[in-house]
This record gives C-alpha cells, structure tokens and sequence, in this order.
C-alpha cells in the first residue's frame, strides 16, 4: 500500500496540473467569446467594402481588419518559407555530419539564440534596415520583408532543435541499414532519414508558426503601420493582427475600439488555430503513410 501512495500521489498531480492547463485555455478564449464574439461580423472584417472586391485587392478596406489578417498571413508565410529550409539543413549538419566537438559548439550557440529576446531580434532587424538605407539604397525603409527575415531569425532555432532531434531518434538499426547496402550518406539522409523525420520536424513547424503569429515587437520596429493595407510588395509596410491588437489595447478612446481588439484578438486565435489544423493533418497523413511503407 505504501508504495503504491507515491504513484497514486504523483498520478493525481499529473490530472491537477492537465485540468488546470486545460481551465487556463478555457478560460481566456472564453473571455475572448465573452468581450468581443459579438463584434464578429463581415463589418468588422472589411468594414464598408465588398468583401469580393477586398479579397480581389480592387478596393482598399479601411476601418476592417482585412489588410491586417492579410499581413499576418503574409508574414507567417514568408518567415516560415525562409527559416525552413535554413533550420532543415542545420539540424541535419547538427544530426549526422558535425563532430562531437563542434555539435556541443553549434548546439550552445543555437540555445543562446533561442534565448535571445524578441525586442533584441527586432532591434537588430532594425539597425540592419538603416545600415541598409545609409550604405547600400535611400529607398530601403522597415517592410514585409525585413520584418519577414527578423521572425526567421527569431524561429529559427526551434526548427533546428526540432530537425536535430527528431533525426537522433531514429534507431541506429534503420540509420545504418541504407549504409549497408550501399547507399551514400546524402541518399541516407534525403530518402530514408528525413522522410522518418518528418513528422516530428512538422511540429518543429508548428511552434514556429504560432511564433510568428503572435509576436509584437520584432514588427513594431520593422515595419508594421497601423494603416498600411494589404502590402503592394516585399518593401511595403503592412499591417498585422498582434500590432492591431497592441495599438487597440493601448489607444483606445471608448469601449467600441476596445471591443474590436477583442475581436482581431478571437481571429487571430482562429487563424493560428487553422494553420495548427492544418499542420496537424499533414503530420497525421504523414505517420499513416510511414505506417503504410512500415
């Protein structure tokens, strides 16, 4: 009886801290529902434009938070399709080619990075962006695209933490057996390591993806505007939810304004919530097809 108390005590502690995890969430997207469901219409998200015309850019939304939903978009998109491929070939570097020596080196200085504040991050974005405009074009200001390359930075490390890691589990028996019968290193790695890999790198992805959703201060010193509209190009200001949000929460001037940024706040949840979904069902279809080949 007394040995089992312990794990009776330690599974009762499991269930308290899951069920207060789980109240937490509840809590916040009801208070979300709560404060600003009732602001979730078409108005709030194009304002007086049709939204057909909104979605076809033949008419500039103001007062709705299209442009801002479409920046957000835009920014995950792109800071995402420029870290991948970066955090992909490092956590394979890290994984299978680098020494002992130079993986402790590589490892620490991938943590350091990932400790690195997002104020930082958006700091050093910015000072890339005036050397920029001093030294190299006057007509380089904050934009999509330095925004863009300022998250990637920020994220990076998850996906080469993830990428890494996910490779070492693989057993040693199904690392060498490619080897073995004669398959190089790069065939090794491209056809039976990553694709063994690949499901655990989604979610590398995932954590990524709500990074970028959500963080304020890399774009507020990049180049977020708060009425920029939907970006014409990569060097245009934009807009995005988090900064919307922000701005509302800080400038507004009666309970209406507020009760918007409760809304921007329910569809930038809604949209992170989509691209979490969506990354889910690909990581699922991706473990059914290993399961399949296995």
């Amino acid at each position: 009886m007394s040995q089992r108390l312990p794990d009776r005590l330690l599974s009762f502690f499991s269930w308290a801290c899951a069920l207060l995890l789980t109240a937490g969430v509840c809590i916040i997207i009801g208070f979300l529902i709560l404060k600003g469901g009732r602001s979730l219409n078409l108005d709030l998200v194009f304002a007086d434009t049709r939204p057909l015309d909104a979605i076809l850019l033949k008419r500039q939304v103001f007062g709705g938070l299209f442009p801002a939903m479409a920046g957000t978009f835009l920014l995950i998109i792109l800071s995402v399709g420029i870290a991948l491929p970066l955090g992909l070939c490092a956590g394979i570097y890290l994984a299978e080619y680098a020494s002992s020596n130079a993986r402790i080196v590589f490892g620490f200085m991938v943590d350091l990075l990932a400790g690195i504040p997002s104020i930082v991050v958006g700091l050093f974005g910015f000072s890339i962006t005036i050397f920029l405009h001093h030294f190299y074009n006057s007509r380089i200001y904050p934009c999509l695209l330095i925004s863009a390359l300022s998250l990637a930075f920020l994220v990076l490390p998850y996906i080469i933490k993830t990428t890494q890691g996910a490779i070492e589990r693989i057993p040693l028996l199904t690392r060498l057996t490619a080897p073995g019968l004669g398959a190089t290193k790069l065939q090794n790695v491209l056809l039976v390591l990553l694709p063994l890999a690949l499901s655990d790198i989604v979610s590398g992805v995932v954590l990524a993806i709500g990074r970028c959703a959500e963080d304020t201060a890399v774009i507020m010193l990049t180049g977020v505007v708060a009425t920029a509209g939907v970006p014409k190009s990569l060097f245009a200001s934009f807009e995005a939810l988090p900064f919307f949000i922000y701005y509302t929460a800080s400038e507004y001037t009666d309970p209406t304004e507020l009760v918007k940024g409760y809304g921007a706040a329910l569809i930038l949840l809604l949209i992170c919530s989509i691209l979490f979904i969506f990354a889910h069902l690909i990581k699922t279809l991706i473990d059914r097809r290993a399961g399949i080949m296995g």
